[in-house]
């Protein structure tokens, strides 16, 4: 028999957690034909000599719902072995919502140019409803598999507008209720994969009309929640939210839903477990709380980002400021000078020391200036130095120092910190935790922010290099079931195993560049948006090869001719086997 593409001579992995062994593989239409280690033939062959061969990795939370639809190869994620993406987290998607709306959403929260968010979406919808959705999505050369949650802030925008959406004492009425759940409805029977709502206090809307008011769904009251989320017990998909972590009893009753008793468990998955700076035993919070719900009978899980949370930003422009009253009144002013007056006036500098040396108040930053230091400025005296060294060498507040050069400097002032996962004894246990899901990278957004595309190979190469070095915390095979048929499985999809009949979604690793090029700073321009710079990863020896539905795609970094010219990678409906989009006879070579 001969087939499309044979891998031969790889240490193939099957995505089950099962022993690994060097086999040749055989793809014909889309699909694993044939796992063996007899010789095969294939129109197109790839040694993988020395190599693994794993079932594409797969991305549990991006916010590629904008790019998509511009630039729907999503290569940044692809080049790195990642074959299927989640879209629509964070209560955020763009199924219901028209341009404006959407911009809003999107622009602040997501650090996504509000203004290209807006002209996408209106290019683009030609959709009114899920179904439709998929089709429109389909409809684009994807690159990767997409799957998508539909989000609460989307729906609750559409059907109440976003200025009611966003007012406390507004309540949807019946009528508008009510369509919100049909819409839900529509969108798990068309197979999303579930409810994507959000109750974190610092994500702040963008535009005119609404802007710095919290998301959407954020205003939801429990009713609300009850009959949304009732929908989504029944049919077995995932609820995906952000708890409120300044109010640790609402965290508790969130985490509660889960539990099952008399009626069947609610899956939810939730932001985020880490190794926080700002409460260094929060994690066995975590933890605990995750073996407790789901030893009472509850499926719950954590997201979890298995590599350090380095953070970048030019002057001001990051949302861990948002959490402070202080940092949200300057990013709630977009005029440049308007922002520079107010953070030279010494009442609201006094608030901004106030809120930072109030070490005690729950949030994600751990507020250390100490531990931010520059790495691009006009001033190269000042690289490498953190803003506290800057302030005890000018005798000032680290706050101080560190808005004094804002206001100098602007957006070239460039800066960095890391804000949880830096104790790598504690981040293997993370990664081993079954009460975490190995993902939250969101990619697509905070484009000069951060870069995780590649943090599924981090995990692997930390893996590897603890076995190199005798100190094995995590096999191999566990590292990668965990990375795809793990999470393929809760989430109901048809990816993350490499089995005779499975889709033909595979990434070619070589374990000799699990190195330190995996951790190396990098940034490309995005032609979509109008050539902004933005953060990415470059590792490309390696991932020798990215195939998704049986097509090559990438090679050592390198994108082939099909890629953003066809569609390799599908919709992936929930609970659903999705065949691989049809081969044009011509094009079977890759």
């Amino acid at each position: 028999m001969s087939f499309d593409v044979v891998i031969r001579n790889g240490r193939y992995f099957d995505g089950t957690g099962g022993p690994s062994a060097v086999r040749n593989i055989g793809i014909k239409d889309g699909h694993v034909a044939a796992v063996t280690e007899e010789p095969l033939e294939g129109i197109e062959e790839i040694d993988a000599t020395g190599k693994w061969v794993i079932p594409g990795l797969i991305d549990i939370h991006t916010h590629y719902d904008v790019e998509l639809l511009n630039g729907p190869a999503l290569s940044e994620s692809l080049r790195h072995g990642v074959t299927t993406v989640v879209i629509g987290s964070c209560s955020i998607s763009t199924v219901h919502v028209d341009g404006v709306d959407a911009g809003d959403l999107f622009g602040r929260v997501e650090a996504i140019p509000r203004e290209h968010v807006i002209s996408a979406v209106d290019e683009h919808k030609t959709w009114t409803n899920a179904e439709e959705y998929i089709r429109a999505v389909e409809a684009r050369p994807l690159g990767p598999n997409v799957t998508a949650f539909i989000g609460h802030s989307d729906m609750r925008t559409a059907v109440m507008g976003l200025e009611r959406a966003t007012t406390k004492e507004d309540q949807p009425t019946r009528a508008e209720l009510a369509q919100m759940e049909r819409w839900l409805a529509e969108a798990l029977d068309a197979g999303f994969i579930g409810l994507s709502s959000q109750q974190l206090l610092f994500d702040r809307l963008d535009g005119d009309v609404c802007r710095s008011r919290t998301l959407p769904s954020t205003y939801v009251k429990r009713r609300e929640m009850r009959r949304l989320t009732q929908l989504v017990r029944k049919r077995g998909r995932v609820l995906q939210s952000g708890p409120d972590i300044q109010h640790p009893p609402r965290v508790a009753a969130q985490l509660a839903r889960s539990i099952g008793g008399l009626r069947r468990p609610l899956k939810i998955s939730f932001l985020a477990a880490a190794d926080a700076k700002s409460n260094p035993i929060g994690y066995r919070i975590l933890s605990t709380a995750a073996r407790v719900i789901n030893a009472l009978g509850g499926d719950f899980r954590w997201q979890h980002l298995p590599v350090p949370f380095e953070v970048y930003s030019d002057g001001i422009d990051l949302v861990i400021f948002e959490e402070l009253g202080a940092g949200a009144a300057a990013l709630h002013l977009r005029d440049e000078l308007e922002r520079n007056e107010l953070m030279r006036d010494e009442a609201y500098r006094r608030r901004f020391r106030k809120e930072y040396d109030d070490k005690f108040s729950i949030g994600a930053w751990h507020r250390d200036f100490f531990d931010a230091d520059i790495v691009a400025c006009p001033d190269p005296s000042l690289v490498g130095k953190t803003f506290g060294q800057i302030g005890l060498d000018r005798g000032v507040h680290p706050v101080d120092a560190f808005l004094d050069l804002v206001i100098e400097h602007g957006r070239s002032l460039r800066w960095r910190t890391v804000i949880s996962n830096h104790r790598p004894k504690i981040l293997k246990k993370l990664a081993v935790d079954p009460g975490n899901q190995v993902g939250f990278s969101d990619a697509g957004a905070h484009l000069r922010n951060m870069a995780f595309y590649n943090s599924g190979l981090c995990l692997l190469r930390h893996v590897h290099q603890s076995a190199e070095a005798g100190a094995p915390f995590m096999t191999v095979e566990h590292a990668v079931h965990r990375l795809t048929g793990e999470l393929a499985d809760w989430y109901s999809l048809d990816a993350g195993h490499l089995r005779v009949g499975d889709r033909a979604d595979v990434a070619v690793i070589d374990p000799a560049h699990l190195d330190e090029s995996l951790s190396a700073y990098a940034e490309e321009t995005v032609d979509q948006y109008d050539g902004l710079s933005r953060m990415v990863n470059r590792n490309d020896d390696t991932v020798t090869a990215v195939l998704v539905g049986g097509r090559t795609v990438f090679r050592r970094g390198v994108p082939t001719e099909i890629v953003g010219q066809v569609r390799t990678g599908s919709f992936l409906r929930a609970g659903r086997k999705i065949p691989a989009p049809a081969q044009p006879a011509l094009a079977r070579g890759g």
